[in-house]
């Protein structure tokens, strides 16, 4: 019952999964089939009983099938079998037909493919033209590369490459010749790169090796050009009145000369003014650059060319050994510096970032630190004053000519500052020699003058002025010697050398003014200062010739203020200015002067210890000769002579030397008596030596120049005077009496001097002692000089333990 029950409900489902499976894809057939296993029991067993009842469905319709349609298929096989016979007649003549086509057709065939070759030909030859057509500019511009490879034109042909490149190159770049092509450029660049750098090589040595021509050029120009403007300024100053610094030696009328003689050489010269750009063929440098900047390597080309010119730079300022020596060397080292900036001037304002202004700024102040080294480093070799002088408007040229080209030249004007004083001192050693060879000619003589033009020639050179002189006759004489003017001219031709100097440094007349007078103090104070010092000192330079230098002196002292008003006319700078330098020939004379006053006394004495020298006392003589010592009455005429000379002298110098005469030869009889090796003296020779103090006190009063008052000559002799006094009169107790009084009749008797002298007499008496014993008088006098010895003694020994 339950299976019966169960009947009805399952049958349905198994028809509808059979209607799925029939229904569905294959893939999908899985989850129904599971489906029948997860059904009921016995559900499996059922299914296959209702899928074989299905199959048996379908086989009976099948078979139905077949039998409807089976009797069509038998006549359809029928007919076949009919038209199989008429298919292969059909064949047999289809066959024999495309034989006949094809035997007719082969000729046409023939004739076919010609016409097809013909055309593929055609096809192919106005292929061909048409890009030979477009291959053809591509040939020709390559052509003209090669031309202007040959022809050297390698900017245009690094253009050409460009539009190759850009232009024709894409359009058959399919082609091998153009890969050749394409590849073959980049060499071609390396050897226009490698020619051009070459030629710029050729163009840096060439440069180098021109450099002096071109700057000899560009200084030659300079100095015409500064010489015209001056000369031309010269012209406008004197055509409008104005006060003009110009050299007195050169007179003003010539300036119109000077003036026109320059507008004939501007005219002649305009034709033959040469450029840089005339002397160099810059070609190499623009064609190096102009082709680095199209290879897009400017930076490389810019770089090489600063480095090798700053090497070049290094040659030209490594001066020559020798170069101190002449003037050449120095033009030459000048000329070539000049030369190699100009250069880099030109590139400067010719080319567009090959150097700047900081580059060359840069470069300008290293070589100037470098010049200024070896001019003051050379410039001390230089001894003579006319090569400094020359290397001076040398490096004034020198700067001038670049300032013209914007270089600053400040620090050579300072430099040239440093060399002025060398300079100086050049021409002071230079002017020392001539000074000496003056002093060395001049026979110290007053200058003799026998005609009006004698005496208008020396006071034309010479600023002198007396006009009792001038009232005099000729013949006659003038008080200087020879030397006076020509010491004068001399330091006006120091002054005049100076102002050489001083020319073109583009300084201030007060400036200028200043040189002069500091330059002009230092030949007067230092150079000839010096150079009558030295001949003041000299062995063979006498008495006369002393007082002759002193009177050379006073007048070149007097010729001082001339010298400060040709300075003044110089400069034009008047002498009150607060700051205008005052000559020191005042001081300088009168140091000369007192040194030769000096050496007048020293001389003088030594003249009178020859004399003395000469003296021949015997010391022991018992009675005097009567008259006064030979020796001294030659030394008393002697003195008397040179006294006359001293006439020429200032009063001072003369009553001076006079005084220090007497002295000194008081002193030295004085030192004669008070002798250590004299062991004795008589009286005799007390006698004859007082003889000869009269005659020195007659010599002083006789006013042997004049201007002493009074006796004031002969106290030169009193400390004589006195002592021998005391000894003739034998007056010792009023000395010993009246010893330390102001009022003492020995006042000027030291005690000493009358011990030793007394003493000298005391041992001439012990000598006499056997003689005296038998004299009274002898004996009492003996006696007398011993009993003062004692006294004397006494009072030596109270002054010693006193001091």
């Amino acid at each position: 019952m339950a299976e019966i029950g169960e009947g009805p409900g399952t049958v349905p489902e198994h028809e509808r999964i059979l209607q799925e499976i029939q229904s569905t894809d294959t893939a999908c057939v899985g989850p129904t089939l599971r489906s029948v296993y997860d059904d009921q029991p016995n559900a499996h067993k059922k299914f296959m009983e209702k899928l074989d009842a299905c199959i048996r469905n379908h086989d009976k319709e099948i078979e139905k099938m077949c039998n409807f349609h089976h009797q069509g298929f038998v006549d359809a096989i029928t007919e076949l079998l009919k038209v199989r016979t008429d298919a292969e007649k059909l064949k047999v003549q289809v066959t024999d037909t495309n034989r006949r086509f094809q035997d007719a057709g082969k000729e046409v065939i023939v004739q076919t493919e010609d016409i097809i070759r013909c055309r593929i030909q055609q096809r192919n030859i106005t292929t061909v033209v048409e890009k030979l057509q477009l291959c053809l500019p591509v040939l020709e511009m390559y052509s003209k590369l090669k031309e202007q490879m040959s022809t050297k034109r390698y900017y245009s042909a690094l253009k050409t490459m460009e539009q190759l490149e850009n232009v024709y190159f894409p359009r058959v770049s399919q082609y091998r010749f153009c890969q050749l092509m394409i590849e073959n450029l980049p060499k071609l660049r390396e050897d226009i790169k490698e020619i051009s750098m070459s030629d710029l090589k050729d163009f840096l040595e060439s440069i180098r090796k021109h450099s002096d021509k071109i700057g000899e050029t560009a200084m030659k120009q300079a100095q015409q050009q500064k010489i015209f403007t001056v000369t031309l300024q010269k012209q406008n100053n004197v055509k409008f009145g104005k006060t003009v610094y110009i050299n007195d030696r050169i007179p003003e009328e010539r300036n119109e000369i000077v003036l026109k003689h320059a507008f004939e050489e501007e005219d002649e010269n305009e034709e033959e003014v040469l450029t840089v750009q005339d002397l160099v063929d810059f070609s190499p440098v623009y064609q190096c650059l102009h082709i680095y900047s199209v290879l897009g390597d400017e930076e490389t080309f810019e770089n090489y060319y600063r480095k090798q010119r700053k090497k070049q730079a290094r040659l030209v300022l490594q001066p020559q050994s020798n170069m101190h020596e002449t003037v050449d060397g120095y033009r030459r080292y000048f000329t070539q510096i000049v030369g190699f900036f100009v250069v880099e001037d030109h590139i400067l304002h010719v080319t567009q970032g090959l150097v700047t202004r900081a580059y060359t700024d840069e470069l300008w102040n290293m070589a100037l630190s470098k010049i200024i080294a070896v001019l003051r480093a050379h410039s001390s070799y230089c001894t003579d004053p006319d090569l400094v002088l020359e290397l001076k408007n040398l490096i004034v040229i020198f700067a001038d000519t670049l300032q013209g080209y914007g270089f600053p030249v400040n620090r050579l004007f300072d430099l040239l500052f440093e060399i002025r004083d060398q300079y100086n001192e050049t021409l002071l050693k230079k002017w020392a020699g001539v000074f000496r060879d003056i002093f060395e000619e001049d026979n110290y003589s007053p200058i003799p003058i026998v005609s009006e033009e004698e005496y208008r020639a020396i006071i034309s050179k010479f600023p002198f002025q007396d006009p009792d002189l001038e009232k005099q006759p000729f013949p006659k004489k003038l008080p200087m010697s020879q030397s006076v003017p020509h010491i004068y001219i001399q330091v006006k031709e120091f002054i005049y050398a100076s102002l050489k100097f001083s020319e073109s440094l583009h300084r201030s007349s007060t400036e200028i003014d200043d040189m002069l007078r500091k330059s002009t103090n230092l030949l007067l104070t230092r150079t000839l200062s010096s150079c009558l010092l030295n001949l003041i000192k000299k062995p063979h330079i006498g008495l006369t010739e002393l007082v002759q230098i002193i009177i050379n002196t006073t007048h070149l002292e007097q010729a001082c203020k001339y010298l400060e008003d040709f300075i003044t006319n110089i400069t034009n700078i008047s002498q009150e200015t607060v700051h205008t330098t005052r000559l020191y020939g005042l001081s300088t004379f009168k140091d000369a002067r007192h040194a030769a006053e000096g050496e007048i006394y020293t001389k003088l004495n030594q003249k009178i210890d020859e004399f003395v020298q000469l003296a021949d006392y015997d010391w022991t003589m018992s009675e005097p000769d009567g008259r006064a010592s030979g020796y001294l009455m030659d030394l008393i005429n002697f003195l008397r002579s040179i006294f006359q000379v001293f006439t020429h002298l200032p009063g001072k110098v003369a009553q001076t030397a006079c005084m220090s005469a007497c002295q000194h030869l008081s002193t030295s009889l004085m030192q004669m008596l008070l002798d250590s090796e004299l062991k004795q003296i008589s009286m005799g020779a007390v006698q004859q030596f007082n003889l000869d103090v009269i005659q020195c006190e007659l010599f002083a009063s006789s006013e042997p120049v004049p201007g002493f008052q009074g006796d004031t000559l002969q106290l030169a002799f009193i400390d004589l005077r006195q002592l021998l006094d005391l000894f003739m009169v034998w007056d010792w107790s009023t000395y010993l009496a009246d010893y330390g009084q102001p009022a003492s009749k020995y006042l000027r008797v030291n005690p000493n001097t009358a011990l030793t002298l007394l003493e000298k007499m005391k041992d001439t008496s012990k000598k006499n002692n056997i003689f005296a014993q038998f004299r009274k008088n002898d004996r009492d006098k003996q006696k007398l000089i011993e009993t003062v010895v004692k006294q004397l003694r006494s009072l030596v020994n109270g002054m010693s333990q006193h001091t």
